[in-house]
C-alpha cells in the first residue's frame, strides 16, 4: 500500500516537472549535405508532455519514403525531469539545389508550437554500393581525416599552422589508431607542437554535426615560392561500425573492422616579399619583432672585458635569420659572438628571443664609439618592412697604456746624446796575455758514440715506416673507407651531439643526410621528393640496395618523430645513417 503511494507521488512530481519545462519542438536531421539518389532522416522532437495534432511540413520538393514512426521517453536523473516524443520521417529528395525542409507544429495547452526550417544541399548522385550496411562503406562514411591549413598563400618566411583532425560521426565508435605514413614538408622549416592531451570536440564538417579530435599540430615556414605540396597523412583506424541487425533485446550489433585512412594532399602557394620598400639590410626576419643593443660596462680597465648584447625578441621565423653584426674600434679586440635562444613554438607560433653575446676588451687608455646597429624585418600582418636603429655606445677605459700617436719625419734625423755606462768605451789593449785553452776530447764523448749509432737506428725504422705507407698507399679499398668514415663522422657530428633529445636529434640527422648528399652530388636534396633522389643515385650507378637503406634512413627520420623513441633505438639509428654514408661514399 504505500509501495503505490510513493509511486502515485513520484510520477506526480515527474508530471509537474516535466510540465514546468517550456515546449519546445525541434527538428533534426541525419545529414546537411547528401546526393540526389540518397535518403535523408528527419526527425521532429517535443519535450514537453500534452502535444496533439503533429502536423508535418510538406516536404515540398522531397519524397517520404518511411514514417512516420513514433517514440516517448522521459526520466529523473540527480532531480532532474526530462521527457521527449519524437516523430520521424525518411525523405529522399527529388531533384539538385538548396531545399528546404519547412517548419512542423504541434499544439499543447492551446498554443501552437512550430520548429525551424532546415536547409539542405542536394548534388549530384553518388554511388551507393549493394548493401547500404557494409562495414567499410559505413566507416567511410562515417570517418574523415582532414588536414587543415591556417593560410594557403603566405609569404616566404611567415608562419603556416597545420592541423590534422580525425572526425567522427556519432553512427560509429573509434577503439585504436596508428599513423603509418607521416606527412612530407618539402619546402618548409617545420616544428611539430605538442599536443598535451586529446580533448573530444563538437564540430562540421560538409555541413554535419561530427565529433573530432586533432591528432597532430605543426608550423610550417615556408622557404621558396611555387605550389608547395603537402603530401597526405595516412593511418589505420580500428572502428565499430554497427551492422543493420539487432540482438535479442534489440540492442544494435557493432562489428570492428581495420580501415586505412588518408588526408587530402594540400597545395600551399607562398607569395615573394615585396620588393618595394626593402632595406639594403634584410636579412629574411618575418614577424613582429623588437631589436636592442646592451653594454654590459660603460667604464671598465684595460685589458677588463665587457659583453655587447644584440637581441631581437618579438614572434616570428626567429630560427631562421642571422642577427647583424656590431662594429667595434681596432683599440677593442672583439671576440666570436656567443649564441643564446629562448625561443618557444606553440599553437601560438614562435615567439621568444634571439642574442648575440660579443666580449670586447680594450688594449688602450681611452673612450671608444661602439656605432650604431641596425636591424630590419617584415611584418605580413602590415604588408610592409620596419627598420629599428639603435643609439652609439661609448666605452670609457680609465686605466691602461696610452695610445701615442705616430709621427712619421722621415726627412729629419734627430740628435741624441751619447751617454757613457760602465764598459761602453775603453781604452785600446797594448799588451795581450796568452793562455792554454782547455779542450774536451769529443772523439771519446757519449755524444760521439750517439752520432755515431743513430743512422744505424733511424735507417731501418725509416725503411720500415716507407715499406707501411707505401702499403697504405696501394690499399684503396682501406683509403677509401677510411675517407668515408671520417666523412661520415663529419656530417654526423652535430647527431652525435643531440642524442637522447628526439626531436632536434632527428632534425640533425636528417639535415646530415641532405647536406651530404648536396655535397657529393651539388645539388639541393632538401627541395626534392624521396623517389627523384632514388633516381639521382640510380643514375650514378649506386647499388639499389644501398639506395633503399639510404631512402630507409630518411623515412625512419620523418616517422620517429611521432613515435615514442628510446635513447638504444636513436644510437642505432646513428650508426645505421653512419654505415649508409660510408657505403653510399664508396660508390659515388
Amino acid at each position: 500500500m504505500k509501495l503505490k503511494f510513493y509511486i502515485t507521488i513520484f510520477l506526480s512530481l515527474l508530471t509537474l516537472a516535466i510540465s514546468a519545462q517550456e515546449a519546445t519542438l525541434k527538428a533534426k536531421v541525419s545529414k546537411n549535405k547528401l546526393g540526389v539518389n540518397q535518403r535523408l532522416r528527419v526527425e521532429f522532437s517535443i519535450n514537453k508532455q500534452g502535444g496533439d495534432d503533429f502536423t508535418p511540413p510538406k516536404f515540398t520538393n522531397f519524397k517520404v519514403v518511411g514514417g512516420p514512426s513514433q517514440s516517448v521517453s522521459q526520466s529523473w536523473i540527480n532531480g532532474k525531469a526530462s521527457f521527449s516524443q519524437s516523430y520521424t520521417y525518411f525523405i529522399q529528395p527529388k531533384r539538385k539545389g538548396e531545399l528546404i525542409i519547412e517548419n512542423a507544429s504541434i499544439k499543447i495547452g492551446g498554443k501552437t508550437i512550430k520548429s525551424d526550417p532546415i536547409k539542405i544541399i542536394v548534388v549530384d548522385a553518388v554511388e551507393i554500393p549493394k548493401d547500404p550496411n557494409d562495414p567499410n562503406y559505413v566507416a567511410q562514411q562515417n570517418i574523415h581525416l582532414v588536414a587543415e591549413i591556417s593560410n594557403s598563400k603566405p609569404y616566404v618566411g611567415e608562419g603556416v599552422y597545420l592541423e590534422y583532425r580525425l572526425y567522427v560521426s556519432e553512427n560509429v565508435n573509434v577503439y585504436d589508431t596508428g599513423v603509418t605514413e607521416a606527412p612530407q614538408y618539402n619546402g618548409f622549416w617545420s616544428q611539430n607542437i605538442e599536443l598535451n592531451s586529446f580533448p573530444v570536440k563538437m564540430g562540421k564538417y560538409n555541413g554535419e554535426n561530427y565529433r573530432y579530435i586533432v591528432l597532430q599540430k605543426a608550423l610550417l615556414i615556408p622557404t621558396r615560392t611555387g605550389n608547395l605540396t603537402i603530401d597526405p597523412m595516412k593511418m589505420d583506424i580500428v572502428i565499430g561500425v554497427p551492422t543493420g541487425r539487432a540482438d535479442f533485446f534489440g540492442n544494435a550489433i557493432t562489428r570492428n573492422i581495420k580501415k586505412e585512412f588518408a588526408s587530402a594532399k594540400k597545395i600551399i602557394k607562398p607569395k615573394d616579399l615585396p620588393l618595394e620598400g626593402k632595406p639594403e639590410n634584410f636579412n629574411g626576419a618575418v614577424g613582429n619583432f623588437d631589436f636592442d643593443v646592451a653594454l654590459s660596462k660603460t667604464q671598465l680597465k684595460a685589458n677588463e672585458s665587457s659583453q655587447i648584447k644584440i637581441t631581437v625578441s618579438g614572434k616570428g621565423n626567429l630560427k631562421l635569420f642571422e642577427l647583424p653584426e656590431v662594429t667595434t674600434p681596432v683599440e677593442l679586440e672583439k671576440y666570436q659572438p656567443e649564441r643564446k635562444e629562448n625561443v618557444r613554438i606553440n599553437s601560438g607560433g614562435i615567439s621568444g628571443s634571439v642574442s648575440d653575446l660579443y666580449t670586447v676588451v680594450p688594449q688602450y687608455k681611452g673612450k671608444y664609439k661602439i656605432p650604431n646597429v641596425s636591424f630590419s624585418y617584415f611584418n605580413p600582418k602590415e604588408k610592409k618592412y620596419h627598420t629599428v636603429n639603435t643609439e652609439d655606445l661609448f666605452v670609457d677605459v680609465l686605466e691602461g697604456k696610452e695610445l701615442k700617436p705616430t709621427v712619421d719625419n722621415s726627412n729629419s734625423v734627430k740628435k741624441q746624446a751619447v751617454v757613457s755606462t760602465g764598459n761602453n768605451f775603453r781604452y785600446i789593449a797594448t799588451k795581450s796575455e796568452f793562455n792554454p785553452i782547455k779542450k774536451d776530447n769529443f772523439f771519446k764523448s757519449n755524444l760521439f758514440y750517439i752520432l755515431l749509432l743513430l743512422p744505424l737506428i733511424a735507417i731501418p725504422i725509416g725503411i720500415i715506416i716507407d715499406k707501411k705507407n707505401k702499403e697504405r698507399n696501394n690499399d684503396i679499398i682501406g683509403n677509401k673507407l677510411r675517407k668515408a668514415e671520417r666523412l661520415a663522422k663529419k656530417y654526423l657530428s652535430e647527431a652525435k651531439k643531440q642524442l637522447g633529445k628526439k626531436e632536434a636529434f632527428y632534425e640533425a640527422l636528417e639535415r646530415a643526410l641532405h647536406n651530404y648528399l648536396k655535397a657529393k652530388l651539388g645539388i639541393e636534396t632538401t627541395d626534392i621528393s624521396k623517389e627523384r633522389i632514388t633516381e639521382i643515385l640510380e643514375n650514378k650507378k649506386v647499388d639499389s640496395a644501398i639506395v633503399t637503406q639510404f631512402i630507409d634512413v630518411l623515412k625512419s627520420s620523418d616517422f620517429a618523430r611521432y613515435t615514442p623513441i628510446t635513447d638504444t633505438e636513436m644510437e642505432a639509428e646513428f650508426e645505421r645513417a653512419k654505415q649508409v654514408i660510408i657505403q653510399l661514399d664508396k660508390q659515388l
